[in-house]
This record gives structure tokens, sequence and C-alpha cells, in this order.
């Protein structure tokens, strides 16, 4: 898992005919929450208003002022209400702000023992006066699943742990340069979007001829260092037994004018034209470098299928781990929950046991011949979490739409070539009937990890795309 640290703005809620000390001890354990998520939280101080607490249309400035001082840094904004809260206090706070984060709801229980006056809370009853202020005023949220909660428990980690997902997301998509590396192959109907739908969300395309790619390449000397070091890193991260230098030297020379380019316009994805004018035109297949990107989470899909990365992007950054574009391939013999997941041969190394090499692909190689396709990587992912999501551009209805679940890598036989996998998705007839009947795509991302409610909150309530969770 890999996880930047990450800054919550926190507002905590108040109306002051209510005991101070629930603020004062509310405060505390919220705070001690997000120190052991090691969440940098940036809060109004005890002294800065009354127990640092919001409730006043001065507090509302205060806090939205911290929150302008740190809008750069703040993922996403909690409010924890200790006790009923000041709803217009709250929502004033986060408008003045500016911020157009993710907002996460929480609300304390009361004790049933503690229902007086000098005692109880009404934070359920608060919760809703916030959330319907928060709606007023245009904000989208995420709540809870229990509709009060104290911070310290299971319940409410789990929340902060979606939330965080959620946040991480919502910021990297919005932000999103993806780079297009050559033409969609012309008999791929499939992997065709639209680049103006994306942006409207801040998601941009940086494209690429692969002539622009192909001619710097062969100017690079085979003695240049940069290729040198390339190669070393080809072999450190992939048995290459079996595959002709030349072919580890034409990979490590595309490796390093594609780092060029991509570090010259900060991409962070990529989607590569690599079927089939890479192995006709420059005679090698160049899976491995994609590997190699999506291992350090910089991933990278196939035949320039950009909403396909734009999938794997978004698992990634709700897992921390790297994600993979593969096919809904195979059935699996007769039944009727289990498929085969499978490409030529791309998937980050993270997906493989210790049976991982690289080699040719057969498929193209029968045509284009097994020489010009040196390049892929092979293996077979063991059994663990599987989340799968697929983000498609709906031209004819102008909307962005998606879909996301999981279910369960497994270890049943499988006799074949490739980057391969067997999985186990509840109900699977069901969800590839949907496929079918909405227009998806072949292709899906897929992740090792349950991710799939961080996606639907994230693509649902965040971007307001529609969003099929399937069970």
């Amino acid at each position: 898992m890999n996880h930047k640290q990450m800054t919550l703005g926190v507002i905590i809620g108040n109306r002051n005919f209510f005991p101070d000390s629930l603020i004062s001890d509310g405060r505390q354990e919220i705070l001690a929450v997000l120190d052991e998520f090691q969440i940098r939280p940036i809060i109004l101080d005890e002294d800065a208003t009354k127990l640092g607490a919001v409730e006043t249309w001065e507090h509302a400035k205060r806090c939205a002022a911290l929150f302008r001082q740190h809008r750069e840094e703040i993922d996403g904004i909690l409010v924890s209400l200790p006790n009923f809260g000041d709803e217009k206090g709250i929502a004033d706070a986060i408008k003045l702000s500016e911020l157009t984060v993710p907002i996460l709801v929480q609300a304390f229980p009361d004790d049933l023992d503690l229902l007086m006056p000098s005692s109880r809370r009404d934070s359920f009853c608060g919760k809703i006066s916030v959330c319907n202020n928060l709606y007023q005023y245009g904000f989208r949220y995420s709540i809870t699943q229990n509709h009060t909660v104290r911070p310290a428990s299971d319940s409410f980690k789990a929340d902060l742990k979606q939330f965080l997902g959620v946040c991480r997301v919502v910021r990297g998509l919005k932000n999103a340069r993806l780079g297009a590396v050559g033409a969609r192959p012309n008999a791929f109907n499939t992997t065709r979007y639209s680049e103006k739908l994306l942006q409207a969300f801040g998601i941009s395309v940086q494209t690429i001829d692969l002539t622009d790619i192909f001619g710097p390449a062969r100017k690079l000397g085979d003695d240049d260092a940069r290729v040198k070091d390339r190669i070393n890193r080809i072999h450190a991260y992939v048995k290459t037994d079996a595959v002709p230098s030349p072919s580890i030297l034409k990979m490590a020379k595309i490796g390093v004018v594609l780092d060029d380019w991509m570090q010259s316009l900060d991409i962070t994805a990529s989607a590569i034209q690599c079927w089939d004018s890479l192995q006709a035109n420059y005679g090698v297949n160049v899976c491995t470098l994609m590997s190699m990107m999506s291992e350090q989470l910089l991933p990278s899909a196939c035949e320039v299928d950009i909403t396909g990365v734009v999938s794997m992007h978004a698992l990634q950054l709700a897992s921390g781990r790297p994600s993979a574009l593969v096919d809904w391939n195979n059935n699996y013999a007769d039944d009727p929950n289990k498929c085969v997941l499978f490409h030529c041969g791309n998937w980050a190394k993270s997906f493989f046991d210790d049976d991982f090499k690289m080699g040719y692909a057969p498929i193209l190689g029968s045509a284009l011949g097994d020489e010009n396709t040196f390049g892929i990587v092979e293996g077979r992912t063991p059994p663990g979490p599987l989340s799968y999501a697929r983000v498609s551009t709906d031209d004819r209805h102008g909307v962005i739409k998606a879909y996301v679940g999981d279910g369960m890598f497994v270890n049943d036989p499988l006799d074949t070539f490739g980057s391969r996998a067997v999985v186990e998705v509840p109900n699977l007839q069901t969800l590839m009937r949907y496929l079918c009947k909405n227009g998806f795509e072949h292709h899906a991302a897929m992740n090792q990890s349950h991710s799939a409610p961080v996606l639907a909150e994230a693509f649902e309530t965040y971007f307001d795309w529609e969003v099929y969770q399937h069970n």
C-alpha cells in the first residue's frame, strides 16, 4: 500500500447551551483517531473560538480563513458533532472556505442513561439539520454507515478509511493528466471515448503520435547511459532468459523516450497503441514497460484505452496498490460465478506469484512473427481480494457512467499463457448481462483490494456519474 499522509479540515460543531465537556471530550476523541490514522488535522485552536468549535458567523469566518491558508493541502473536511451543533455556522464555514473537497459528517451517540440536560447531546437530530443545510448550500457530502457513531469505534474507523479513499480518488481524478500514445487501433471501436466529457471533470488527455516515439528511440545510441540503465532495470524487474538482447534494447530505448515525454507534461497515467503498429513497425512489445509503470503507480493501459486507464487510476487511488487492465475473457467451465481474466501481458508485477517472466505474444506473433512480439509479461495471479471497475463515456447520452464491484481471485486450475487469473464474482451472470445491455466495453480495470464502495461513493456523490455497484 502506498499512501501519502492525508490532511483533513476538521470542524467541531457546537451549540452553547449544551455542556462544554461534550465538546472538549469529543474533540480529543476525534483527534486521537486522526492521529492513529496518521492524518494531519487542520482545526481551530481551542482558544481561537469557544473550545475551538464552530457555532457563530464569526467562528465560521475564522474557520474558513484557516482552511483557506491550507487549501492546497486539505484533502477533505470532517464535520464532527459532539452535540446538536449549529448547522448554519458549519455550512457557512465550508462556504467561506471556498473548498470543493469531499465532506464527511459524523455525530456522537447519546447514552441512554444520560439524557438529562447536563449530559445529553441530541447529535442524532443535529446531524439531520447539518446535512439539510449542506444540501441547501449545494455541497456534496458523505455520511457514516451508522447515523450516530463514536470516533473510537471500529465502525467509524471503517467509515474514515473509506472516506480517505474517496478523497484520494476525487483529488486524483480531478487533476489527472493522461497520455494517449498512438492512434486507437482501427478495429477497436470499444476504446473510443470523449475527451470533452472527461475534461469537464478535470481529466485531461495529452496525445503523441507513435512516429514521435519511434524516431527519437531509433536515434538513441546503444551505449547511451540512460538506455543501459533501463536495460538493467528491465533485467532486475523480470526474468528475461528467453528474450533476445536486441528486443530488450529496443524496449529500453522506447522506455527512455516515453519517460522524457511523460515527465515533460506531468503525465501520471498512459494508454499505448500496443496493437499492432509497435510490432509491425518497431519489432517489439512494450508490455513490460507498461507493467513497470503500473507497478510504480503510473498506470498504463493497452490499445489506447483512455477510459480504461481512468478506471485503473481510480482503483489505484482508492487502494494504494497497482491496477491492471483486463479482458473479461473466458467462461470457467460451467461455473456461472467464475471466469478467466486475461491480457497479452502488461499487468504490474504485484499481480503475479514467483513464476513471472518475459516472453512473446503468440496471438500477435501468429500474424506478425514471434520475433517481433517479445516483451509481454507472463504469470498467474494468486488467490486474494479483487476489485473491478470500468469508467465509460456514454457519448450518445452525454454522460460518464461506471460499474464497480468486488470479488476474489481464486486458485482453480488454468492452463493458458499471458497475464491471467481466475476470479469468482457473486452473481456474475447478472453483471455480464448488465455490461452487455448497457453497452460497456470488454475491458475492465482490476485491483487486489476491495475498493468498490470507495469508487461508488466517489463517482456517484462527488462526480454525479451514473454508477452500478454490483453485489
